[in-house]
């Protein structure tokens, strides 16, 4: 097993200096969704939730909070993003929202913990603004789906 990069020789909590790594394009996508009742699913659709339009509040929430994963997460790198994306699917099945993020960045680190958070962000926003509606909603399944970096000529 490899050892972890965030715990220094002593043990203790540190930032990875990644200053002699070279600047990459990273890009990252994470899954995640939430599961709820197929009339709360009516009511997002609808654009009919209390609160208004669930899906673009989630949207922006899952894009703002990726651009803070430096300030929410303690050892993250604070990264100044060049793109990130959340999209929602709503499968046949009509009973959960599945959402995707993407982010990209020129950077000398990965951006996997901003597509991460994105995707939390972006669920717990849907939780939010539907948990009047629906007592049975369950967020779950949040994982990385890829991550990918390519030199920079």
């Amino acid at each position: 097993m490899k050892k972890l990069s965030h715990i220094d020789a002593r043990g203790e909590a540190r930032m990875v200096d990644v200053s002699a790594k070279p600047v990459e394009l990273r890009e990252a996508r994470a899954r995640g969704e939430i599961r709820l009742q197929a009339a709360t699913l009516g009511l997002i659709e609808e654009q009919t939730a209390a609160k208004g339009n669930v899906l673009a509040a989630a949207r922006l929430a899952g894009i703002m909070a990726a651009k803070k994963t430096g300030e929410l997460i303690p050892l993250c790198h604070p990264l100044p993003l060049t793109h990130c994306e959340v999209n929602f699917e709503i499968p046949e099945s009509r009973d959960r929202i599945v959402i995707e993020a993407s982010a990209k960045i020129s950077a000398q680190t990965g951006i996997e913990m901003e597509a991460l958070t994105a995707v939390s962000v972006a669920a717990l926003t849907i939780y939010d603004m539907c948990k009047a509606a629906d007592k049975t909603m369950e967020i779950t399944n949040i994982s990385l789906v890829s991550k990918t970096k390519t030199p920079i000529s």
